[in-house]
C-alpha cells in the first residue's frame, strides 16, 4: 500500500474532513431518492413558509420546497465547479510541466504568457467576459476555465524544475526513455500528490467564484436551483424571510470549509516539512 494511503488512513482529521466531503458529492447524486419535493414544483398556497413537517426548511416566494432546491442545487453548482477544476488543471499542468520540462524559449513563451493572464482581474474578466457572451451555465464555465489556468501552471512548472534534476530523472533519461515517456513516468507521479491539495482547495475558491457570479444573475437561470441564484432570489426578501438567504449561504459556506480543511489535512500528509515549519510558528508564538 502506498505510504501516502497509509499515513492518510492513520490521519483521523484527514478520515473526517475526507468522509464529510464524500457526503457532500453524494447527497446531489442521490438527489431523486432523499430530495423531498420536485425542486421546480410550486405552491402558492404555501408561499413563504419558515418550516414545517413537510417542508423543513420551509419554502421560497412561489412556494417551491428549499430542502428540495439545496439538494438539487448541489448538482448545478458542483458539477460546474468540478468541470471548471478539471477544464483548468488539465490546461495549467500540461502547460507547467511543458515549461518547465523543456526550458529554455519555450519556458519563456508560456511563462510570460501566463505573467500575461494572471495581470488580468480575474473576478473582472470573468464577469466582463460572462456579459458579452450572455449568462448562461456553458459561458460561465468558458469564462472562469480561461483565467482558472494560471496557478496549476505555476505551481506545477515550479514542481518539475524541483524534480527534473533529481537522480532518478536522469538515470531515466541516460536509459534511453523520451522525454515524454520520463515526464509521464517519473515526473508527474512525483508532482501529482502535490497538485492535489491545490485541486482540493480550489473548489472551495471556485464555490465562491460561481455564487459571486449567480448572485449577479451572469450564472444559472431560472428554473434551475442552484446555491448562488437562490441567494440572489433570496434578497428581495431577506427582512420578511431571511431563511431564503440563510440555508443557501450556509450550504455553500459548508462546503468551502470542507474542503479547504480537506487540503489543508492532505497538505499535512504529503508535505512532512509544512507541518514541522507550522508547529516551529505556534511553538514561537506561545514563547513570545
Amino acid at each position: 500500500m502506498n505510504i501516502y494511503v497509509r499515513k492518510a488512513l492513520k490521519t483521523p482529521a484527514f478520515m473526517i474532513w475526507f468522509i464529510l466531503a464524500v457526503l457532500l458529492i453524494l447527497v446531489p447524486v442521490a438527489a431523486p431518492v432523499i430530495a423531498p419535493h420536485d425542486p421546480l414544483a410550486t405552491n402558492y398556497g404555501d408561499s413563504l413558509n419558515p418550516g414545517n413537517a413537510e417542508y423543513p426548511l420551509g419554502t421560497d416566494q412561489i412556494g417551491r420546497c428549499i430542502l428540495s432546491r439545496l439538494i438539487y442545487g448541489g448538482r448545478t453548482s458542483l458539477l460546474i465547479v468540478f468541470w471548471v477544476i478539471f477544464i483548468v488543471a488539465v490546461i495549467g499542468i500540461v502547460l507547467g510541466v511543458i515549461s518547465g520540462f523543456a526550458g529554455g524559449w519555450v519556458d519563456m513563451v508560456i511563462t510570460r504568457f501566463t505573467d500575461i493572464v494572471m495581470a488580468i482581474p480575474s473576478t473582472v474578466f470573468v464577469i466582463a467576459l460572462v456579459s458579452v457572451l450572455g449568462p448562461g451555465l456553458h459561458n460561465t464555465i468558458l469564462a472562469m476555465s480561461l483565467v482558472g489556468w494560471t496557478e496549476y501552471a505555476r505551481l506545477s512548472r515550479a514542481l518539475v524544475l524541483s524534480v527534473k534534476e533529481n537522480q532518478f530523472v536522469q538515470e531515466a533519461r541516460m536509459g534511453g526513455l523520451k522525454s515524454h515517456q520520463v515526464v509521464f513516468r517519473t515526473v508527474l507521479p512525483n508532482i501529482v500528490p502535490y497538485l492535489l491539495v491545490n485541486i482540493t482547495q480550489d473548489i472551495g475558491a471556485q464555490l465562491l467564484t460561481l455564487s459571486g457570479l449567480s448572485l449577479l444573475g451572469l450564472s444559472s437561470q431560472p428554473p434551475t436551483p442552484e446555491w448562488g441564484f437562490m441567494l440572489s432570489e433570496g434578497r428581495k426578501f431577506i427582512q420578511s424571510a431571511p431563511w431564503l438567504i440563510i440555508y443557501p449561504g450556509l450550504t455553500i459556506v459548508l462546503h468551502v470549509v470542507v474542503f479547504n480543511l480537506l487540503g489543508d489535512s492532505l497538505r499535512d500528509i504529503l508535505d512532512p516539512r509544512y507541518v514541522r515549519k507550522k508547529t516551529n510558528s505556534l511553538q514561537i508564538k506561545s514563547q513570545g
